[in-house]
C-alpha cells in the first residue's frame, strides 16, 4: 500500500484533538442572546469572559478557552442554520462592508447552511484571508507598515488600541496563534482534510468578523477616522507567466476529465485530500479561478511534502508540528539543506529538479514574482478578478505532477496526446523570476532601447561634421580600438554555442550576440550568496545603462524639434552637434557594458567557486563599472547635458576598464 493510501491525517495527534474534539467536550447547550442582542449587537463583554488564563503569567490558556468556546461556537452556528439568506442580510451584512469582500462573507453564510466539508474549508480559508487584509487596512489608521504575518499583525498594539485586548485575545484562540487553533494556517497549508474543520468554528469566525465590523464602527465616530481599503495587487505581464502556453495547450474539458482520474490514481495525492483536488477541478470547470487556485495550492503543498518526508526519511514531519517546532511547508521543502545540514533530496525525486523547484520559487517565492500562495492567502487578490492564465499555469503544473508519480499501468494516460505537451513544457522549463532571470530581461529591454537610436531624427550629417569634434582627432580612433580590445577580450569567454564576431563594434551581431547570451541557461536554483551579490550589481549597471538610452532618445527629439523650428541659440545648437556626435561613441560603450553583464552572468556561478579567483577585486571591478554609468547618466541628463565631458568620462572609464578588465579576464582564466 502507497504511504498516500495509509496516511489517515496530517495532523499531529495534540492538533487533532484540539481541533476534533477539544471543542466538544462541553456539552452544555449555550444561549445565544448572552452574546448576541436582540438588535443584532455581539455582546463582547460576553464573549470575552470565555478567554481562560494562565495562574502564572495571565497569558491565554488555549486549552482551556477552546474548550470554553466549544458550546458558544455550536449556539452561533445553529443560530446561523435558523436564519435565512435575506435575514442574514437585514440583521448582519452592513457589519461586514469594512472588510471590503462582504460577498465573500455571505459566500461562507450559504456554506453553513448545508456543510459541505470541501466548500466549507474553502469558505474558511477565503474568510481568513479577507479578515487579515481587512484587519490590515484598520492597522493602518495607527501604525505604517503592516506586519505581514497574521500571528504578528493580531499580536500587535495598534489593533489592541482599536477592538481592545481582550477583543483580540479571543481572535487569537481560532486564526493566528501556533497554541490555539490556528484554522487558518492548517488549511493554507495543506494540513487538515475536509471533514476535520468543524462548521461551528467556521460558523463563529463570520460571528466575530460581524462583530469587529461594529466595534469599528463606533471607533470610527469617535475618533473621526476614514478607514481606507489598500488596492489590490494586479498581476502585470501575465504573458510572463505563460509556462503551459493556451495556445498549445488546452485546459478543456478532455483535459480535465483525464486529471480527475489522475487524481484517484497518483501517489502523489493523500486519498483523504481527495475531495480537495476534485472540487478545485470543478471550480476550474465552473470558471472559478481563484477558488480553483485556493483548493490546490495547499495540496501541491500536501503532496510535495509527502515526498519530501519520504525521500528525507523523516515520516514525523508530515504532519503538523507543535507549537513548539516549524512546519514542514513549501520554503522548507524548497531549501538546499536540512536542518542537519543534510541535502535535500526532494529535488533529485522530481527527476526534473530545475524544472519543478524553480516553477515553485518563481511562483511563489521569488519577491519579483507573482507569490500567489502570499497574495491569496494573505487577502492582497481581487478573488472576482483573479485571471483564468495565472490558474492555467497552477491546474497544469498540478497535472504534470499527478502524471509524473502515477503508476506504471497507467502509462496510456502518461502518453496520452493531451498530457505530452504539458511534460514536454515542463520538462524545458527556465526561471523567469530569479534575480539573474529578471537581469537577462533588462539587458535585452535595455538593447531595444538602444537599437532605436538608429531611427532618432537627426540633422544632415554634413552639418554634424563641421564641428571640430572626436571624429577629427586621434582619441576616436583610440576610442573605438579600446571598444574593440575589450570586446574581444570577453568574445574569449562566451559559450561554444554563441556567435562570435571579427567585428565587435558591429550593432547588429552583438545585438545576436546578447539575445544568444541571454538565452543561455544558467542554473538558478541554490545560488550563493557572493553570485546573488554580483547580480544586485550588475542590475544596477543595466538600470543605468536604460536609463542613459532614454536620456539619449529624449534629448534628441526635443533638440531636433527645436533645430527644426530654429529655436536654439548658438550654444546650444553647437551643443546639440556634438551630442550627435557623441552618441555614435557611446553605442557601442553601452552595448560592451551590455556584453560585459550577459558574460559575467553565463560564468558566475564557476568563477565564484575558485580559489584564483579574488572576490573582492572583482567587486571592485564590477563598482568601477556601476560608478561609470552612474556618472554617465548624471551627465546626460537633460538638466546637465554635458556631451564633452561624456566623451572624456568615457574614455578614462575604458583605459581603467580596459585595465583591470586585462587582470580579471587572466584570474578568470585561471579559474577554468
Amino acid at each position: 500500500m502507497a504511504l498516500s493510501d495509509s496516511v489517515t491525517t496530517c495532523l499531529s495527534q495534540p492538533v487533532h484533538y484540539a481541533i476534533c474534539k477539544l471543542g466538544f467536550e462541553k456539552k452544555d447547550t449555550y444561549d445565544i442572546n448572552s452574546i448576541l442582542s436582540g438588535n443584532g449587537q455581539v455582546c463582547w463583554q460576553a464573549v470575552t469572559e470565555h478567554v481562560c488564563y494562565l495562574e502564572s503569567d495571565q497569558s491565554v490558556d488555549y486549552i482551556k478557552s477552546i474548550r470554553s468556546f466549544g458550546p458558544v461556537c455550536e449556539s452561533v452556528n445553529v443560530h446561523f442554520k435558523s436564519l435565512t439568506k435575506e435575514q442574514f442580510i437585514i440583521q448582519y451584512a452592513s457589519w461586514l462592508h469594512w472588510t471590503n469582500c462582504t460577498k465573500v462573507f455571505l459566500e461562507v453564510f450559504d456554506v453553513l447552511q448545508y456543510t459541505q466539508t470541501t466548500e466549507l474549508a474553502l469558505g474558511l480559508m477565503k474568510l481568513t484571508s479577507c479578515l487579515e487584509r481587512a484587519l490590515g487596512d484598520v492597522y493602518l489608521l495607527k501604525g505604517n507598515d503592516c506586519p505581514f504575518l497574521l500571528r504578528d499583525l493580531l499580536a500587535s498594539e495598534q489593533l489592541a488600541v482599536v477592538f481592545g485586548q481582550a477583543v483580540m485575545n479571543v481572535l487569537r484562540i481560532f486564526i493566528g496563534s501556533p497554541h490555539g487553533l490556528n484554522l487558518r494556517n492548517i488549511l493554507w497549508h495543506g494540513f487538515a482534510s475536509p471533514q476535520e474543520i468543524p462548521a461551528k468554528y467556521c460558523a463563529m469566525l463570520l460571528f466575530l468578523t460581524v462583530g469587529l465590523g461594529q466595534l469599528l464602527q463606533t471607533y470610527l465616530l469617535q475618533t473621526k477616522c476614514i478607514l481606507l481599503h489598500r488596492p489590490y495587487v494586479i498581476f502585470v505581464s501575465l504573458e510572463e507567466l505563460d509556462v503551459f502556453p493556451g495556445k498549445y495547450i488546452n485546459l478543456n474539458n478532455e483535459t480535465l476529465s483525464l486529471a480527475e482520474e489522475l487524481v484517484k490514481l497518483s501517489s502523489f495525492v493523500l486519498k483523504t485530500m481527495l475531495p480537495f483536488w476534485i472540487a478545485a477541478l470543478t471550480a476550474f470547470k465552473q470558471s472559478r479561478y481563484a477558488d480553483s487556485v485556493i483548493l490546490l495550492l495547499p495540496q501541491l503543498e500536501a503532496g510535495l511534502r509527502l515526498l519530501f518526508t519520504m525521500t528525507n526519511k523523516c515520516p514525523n514531519r508530515l504532519l503538523t508540528a507543535e507549537s513548539s517546532a516549524f512546519y514542514t511547508t513549501f520554503d522548507e521543502m524548497l531549501v538546499k539543506h536540512l536542518d542537519n545540514e543534510e541535502v535535500n533530496q526532494l529535488p533529485v525525486v522530481l527527476e526534473e529538479p530545475a524544472m519543478a523547484s524553480e516553477f515553485l520559487w518563481d511562483f511563489l517565492n521569488h519577491q519579483e514574482g507573482p507569490r500567489i500562495r502570499d497574495r491569496l492567502s494573505h487577502g492582497e487578490i481581487d478573488l472576482e478578478a483573479f485571471p483564468r492564465e495565472v490558474a492555467n499555469q497552477i491546474l497544469a503544473f498540478a497535472i504534470t505532477l499527478l502524471c509524473r508519480f502515477s503508476d506504471e499501468n497507467m502509462f496510456s494516460l502518461k502518453e496520452h496526446t493531451v498530457m505530452k505537451p504539458l511534460m514536454n513544457c515542463a520538462s524545458c522549463y527556465q526561471s523567469r523570476f530569479h534575480p539573474i532571470s529578471r537581469l537577462k530581461k533588462q539587458v535585452l529591454e535595455c538593447m531595444k532601447s538602444i537599437h532605436s537610436w538608429s531611427e532618432l531624427p537627426t540633422v544632415p550629417e554634413e552639418q554634424v561634421q563641421t564641428i571640430k569634434d572626436l571624429e577629427e582627432n586621434a582619441e576616436a580612433s583610440t576610442l573605438i580600438l579600446m571598444i574593440s580590445e575589450i570586446t574581444s577580450q570577453l568574445l574569449q569567454y562566451i559559450p561554444q554555442n554563441c556567435c562570435s564576431s571579427d567585428d565587435p563594434i558591429n550593432s547588429v551581431l552583438t545585438e545576436r550576440l546578447l539575445a544568444e547570451l541571454c538565452d543561455t541557461r544558467v542554473c538558478t536554483l541554490y545560488s550563493p550568496r557572493r553570485v546573488l551579490e554580483i547580480v544586485v550589481i550588475l542590475r544596477k549597471i543595466s538600470t543605468q545603462c536604460h536609463q542613459v538610452s532614454e536620456q539619449v532618445i529624449a534629448s534628441a527629439e526635443v533638440r531636433y524639434t527645436q533645430w527644426v523650428n530654429k529655436t536654439l541659440r548658438s550654444r546650444q545648437r553647437h551643443n546639440y552637434l556634438r551630442m550627435l556626435n557623441s552618441i555614435k561613441f557611446l553605442s557601442p560603450v553601452l552595448r560592451l557594458i551590455l556584453i560585459l553583464i550577459t558574460v559575467e552572468v553565463v560564468s558566475v556561478h564557476a568563477v565564484c567557486k575558485k580559489d584564483p579567483f579574488d572576490y573582492q577585486q572583482y567587486l571592485k571591478f564590477l563598482k568601477l563599472v556601476l560608478q561609470y554609468t552612474e556618472n554617465l547618466v548624471t551627465y546626460t541628463s537633460p538638466e546637465k547635458n554635458k556631451w564633452e565631458e561624456t566623451m572624456e568620462l568615457t574614455n578614462k572609464a575604458l583605459i581603467k576598464i580596459r585595465k583591470i578588465s586585462d587582470r580579471k579576464l587572466m584570474l578568470m582564466h585561471l579559474a577554468t
